[in-house]
């Protein structure tokens, strides 16, 4: 991951989901009205390779990671968090009163003692670090102290990534994150929305145009494009339009700048980071002597887009308005 110096160390695919919700039925008796209430339903799944089972939704969540934090958030869910930490960028403004009043553990990772401090039943993050040694300890561990945990779908371990990230994923997650706080229907109501805005987007540059895009995402010397699996074609999929490396392997690779000339790409999309911002990536790239006539650079069609938008959560869609308005607006006779 490239989250500033802890982004390199994540992985950023997972493998699917699958959600056992067992339901318990009430205690039987002689008089239905003095019958107990069902018990709460618990929920078994296995997450990253790990087993998890939650006997009722979580009541003091922390989440880790921002896009964590905002699917929480966009599931009406803040009351449920007892805590949160590491943003990358401002919270999605629909959703600054709800987290206003989650208490903040620490501007990165917590330590593990700040963590406990906080009483969680359930931790949920975005990026495998989370539960690093740089961030509040293993899973298993956690697991001992009775607080349970899920690992987002761009976060998993290799071993336990499908072979190519998409916005089925995202949504899976979100069902997945769901069922757990016993919210299904808030679920499907969320991804309903997001379905609908990806395919307006989609819809504005008809599908019938043979655009290659190069997403760079950091480097000078050697540049970190999106390749074929990760987040960055997962957004340009979802577009629909041609990842220039989409034949690098990973969802992100390094390559050379002679690569991206001889490719030649139709447009530049220029992640955004508070650490690596797209004004200092655009200046490079107008100054640097073998790329500033390429015709994308030469032409200005560049595409900015905030790093937050490009991890899966429910900023994706942004992504996809993002990437889609801008070669919506390319030049006639740009797609050769």
């Amino acid at each position: 991951m490239r989250v500033r110096a802890v982004r390199s160390t994540l992985s950023r695919r997972v493998a699917p989901m699958s959600v056992l919700v067992v339901l318990l039925g009430a205690c039987a008796t002689d008089d239905p009205a003095t019958a107990p209430p069902p018990a709460a339903a618990p929920v078994t799944l296995t997450n990253c390779g790990t087993p998890v089972t939650v006997a009722a939704p979580p009541e003091r969540a922390v989440t880790l990671n921002q896009p964590a934090t905002e699917i929480m958030l966009a599931l009406g869910l803040a009351d449920r968090m007892a805590g949160t930490a590491y943003l990358d960028d401002a919270i999605l403004p629909e959703h600054a009163a709800a987290y206003a009043a989650v208490p903040v553990l620490s501007d990165r990772y917590p330590a593990k003692e700040k963590l406990l401090e906080a009483a969680p039943d359930f931790v949920y993050a975005s990026f495998h670090s989370a539960f690093g040694d740089e961030g509040v300890g293993d899973r298993a561990a956690l697991a001992g102290l009775g607080v349970g945990t899920y690992l987002s779908p761009a976060g998993c371990p290799k071993q336990h990534r499908p072979a190519r990230l998409t916005v089925e994923d995202v949504f899976a997650e979100i069902r997945d994150v769901a069922a757990v706080f016993g919210v299904p229907e808030r679920a499907e109501k969320l991804i309903a929305d997001q379905r609908s805005r990806i395919a307006t987007a989609a819809a504005r540059i008809g599908g019938a145009r043979d655009v290659s895009v190069l997403w760079w995402d950091a480097g000078t010397d050697a540049p970190s494009v999106g390749a074929c699996c990760g987040g960055p074609n997962m957004i340009m999929s979802a577009v629909g339009v041609r990842n220039a490396f989409g034949d690098l392997t990973g969802g992100w690779a390094d390559t050379s700048w002679e690569a991206v000339v001889d490719r030649d790409p139709h447009a530049i999309v220029l992640v955004d980071a508070g650490w690596d911002p797209a004004a200092a990536k655009r200046t490079f790239l107008t100054r640097h002597p073998s790329l500033k006539d390429l015709p994308a650079v030469a032409g200005q069609r560049f595409v900015v887009i905030p790093f937050s938008s490009t991890s899966a959560g429910v900023r994706v869609v942004l992504g996809v308005e993002a990437l889609a308005a801008g070669v919506a607006q390319l030049p006639a006779g740009a797609d050769r």
